[in-house]
């Protein structure tokens, strides 16, 4: 059975962690082999990958923090694709 972008559980691959950088003022995601610095949006969907919600819980979280934001429920499938191709984040199935 296939998961709809909806149902798979995002969380953060392994070797990899989220952090605020106060020097560069933004969210950034740390490696062993370095750094990669996040915009404001990518930190805030980010902040939200715990590898305990679904893909529709994030997004409804983010609506109902930026009500009149529009398109928000396709900008984050994007990035989390992204963030997916560049292994950053790995998806799961429930339960799994």
């Amino acid at each position: 059975m296939s998961l709809s972008a909806y149902d798979r559980i995002p969380h953060i691959r392994r070797g990899f962690r989220l952090q605020w950088e106060p020097v560069q003022d933004c969210h950034v995601l740390l490696y062993p082999e370095g750094m990669i610095t996040l915009n404001a949006s990518a930190g805030e969907i980010l902040l939200q990958v715990d590898g305990r919600r679904d893909t529709a819980a994030i997004i409804a979280e983010l609506e109902r923090r930026y009500p009149d934001i529009p398109g928000v429920a396709a900008d984050i499938l994007a990035f989390l694709e992204i963030a997916h191709a560049q292994l950053w984040i790995e998806f799961q199935q429930a339960g799994a």
